[in-house]
This record gives structure tokens, sequence and C-alpha cells, in this order.
């Protein structure tokens, strides 16, 4: 009896201390996080009584926090589409055998691997007022110097952020769409062209359907990872000018890690995890809907 209980159990006998870890590492800081946020510790105050929904309470009342969540909401609305597209199209370019073709996948996918941190120093150098080399060129072009400040003006440090995320990301998107266009029933394709049926009709009816699994994962991680936007922005503006370009995720830097207010830190982390968390609960179901 305890043989064959144990030939049943063996295998979580074999994968519960990889179990435990995961949730240890996963479940406790949150547990700790949720704690924390019902506490009122500051850089002056480390008294870990409970201070009941305070916290919660002056995040509904905070403005800044709200336009921070906007900012985040608004860079996640306008890079995703974007970067979605220009990868679909670049993946359905080099689809083809082109000559060179392995060479230019390598170096597009270049911006990849950079830095965050580091492709938004060197986006901050391009745009520099004095000598950036696109005010520069953009003089070349028009024959008059320019001294176009991107990084400040309110009506150009959105397109100047988003032009610098778009490059970095756009091959991301490009990597996974190429590789499920290239999964598709080539069959299928061949069948629709004998039957007369044209591009637009052929992607959006066999194409679009077969790569929607992956197309819906790589925008389920790109738009997770635009709503931590950080390192490219705190390079180029700090959130600035003003708290015009702050997102959620410099707004819980600032408050926590150079202001202290950590049980309010504590309280918003909490409240973006459980929007994430819903997000990404409605996406998943979307996407076995539609299979």
């Amino acid at each position: 009896m305890r043989a064959a209980f144990a030939d049943r159990n063996f295998k979580y006998l074999l994968i519960g201390p990889a179990i435990f870890v995961l949730l240890l590492i996963g479940v406790f800081p949150l547990v700790y996080l949720l704690i924390v946020s019902f506490q009122g510790i500051t850089m002056t105050e480390v008294s870990t009584e409970f201070v009941g929904g305070r916290n919660y309470a002056q995040l509904f009342d905070d403005v800044r926090m709200w336009e921070a969540l906007l900012h985040t909401v608004i860079f996640t609305a306008i890079a995703l589409p974007i970067e979605l597209l220009l990868g679909l199209a670049m993946a359905q370019l080099f689809l083809e055998k082109l000559p060179g073709r392995q060479i230019f996948i390598a170096l597009l996918v270049l911006p990849v691997v950079v830095s965050p941190i580091v492709s938004g120093a060197t986006w901050s150098l391009l745009f520099d007022h004095r000598f950036g080399p696109i005010n520069q060129v953009i003089g070349w072009i028009t024959g008059n110097d320019t001294a176009i400040l991107w990084t400040i003006k309110p009506n150009l440090v959105y397109p100047a952020i988003i032009a610098a995320e778009i490059w970095q990301w756009t091959p991301f998107m490009f990597l996974l769409l190429l590789a499920a266009l290239a999964n598709v029933d080539k069959s299928q394709l061949e069948a629709a062209s004998i039957d007369g049926a044209g591009w637009w009709r052929t992607f959006f009816r066999i194409v679009l359907p077969a790569i929607w699994p992956v197309m819906a994962i790589a925008i389920l991680i790109r738009g997770l990872d635009l709503f931590r936007l950080f390192d490219i922005i705190w390079a180029l503006t700090r959130g600035g000018p003003g708290t015009m370009t702050e997102t959620i995720s410099m707004f819980t830097y600032v408050k926590g890690f150079q202001q202290f207010e950590t049980s309010y830190t504590a309280a918003v982390a909490f409240l973006v995890i459980i929007l994430l968390s819903a997000v990404v609960m409605l996406a998943l179901k979307r996407v076995e809907l539609a299979r």
C-alpha cells in the first residue's frame, strides 16, 4: 500500500522542493508587500503598527500618481501598435530569401541587446539641442542653424521618447513575428493563390489566424514591459518637463527610494500588481476564446 502511494506521488516529491522555492520567492514578497502597505513606515518613522487603509485612501487623492498612470497608458497605447505593425511589416519583408538576409536580421536585432539605460543615454546625446546630430541633420536640410529642444518642449518630448522606445523594441516584435510567419502552412497559402485570393484576403483569412497565438503573446509581453517603462525616460527627461512624462514606475521609484515613503510605495505597487494581473487574465482569456 505504501509502495503504491509512493509510486503515485513520486513525481510530486521530485518537483516539491522547486515549487516551494518558487512560492518562497514569489509569494512571500507579495504577502510582505501587502503587510507593509497597511503600515506607516517612512524615512523618519519605522513603526510597524497598522494604520488601516490610510495609504490606500491617500492613493485615490494623489493626482500625481494618477497622472503617472495615465502617462504610462499613453506611452503603451501609442508605442505598442506602432511596434507591432512595424515588426509585422519587417517580418513580412524578411520572410523572403533576400541576399544577405541573415546579416540584415542580425543587424536589425542589435538594439534589443543594448541596455535600455544605455539606449536612453545615447538618444539623449542624439537629441541634444546644441551638439546632437539630429538637430545638425535638420539644419543641413533646412539650411539654418537648428536648436530644437526635443526633451524639454512639451509638444516634442513624447515623440522623442516614443521614437527611442520604438527603435529599441520593434526588433523584438520582428523576431517573434518572423518565427510565426515562417511556420505558416505553405500548402494553405498555395491553395489560396490557386483559388485567386489576393494578398490581403490571404493575410486576414489564413496568415493572421495562424500567427495570432504568437502575436497575442508578443503583444502581452511588450504591453507589460511598456507598463514598467522607466530606463529610457529616466535617461532622457527624468520625468520632465515637470512631471509630464513621469510613468508609474518612475513615480514609485521617487516615492520609495528618494522620498522613502515605504508603506505608501508598497500600496502603489500593490495597486499596480492588481491592475496588471487583471489585464493579464483578460488577455489570456481572449487568447483562449480566439483558439
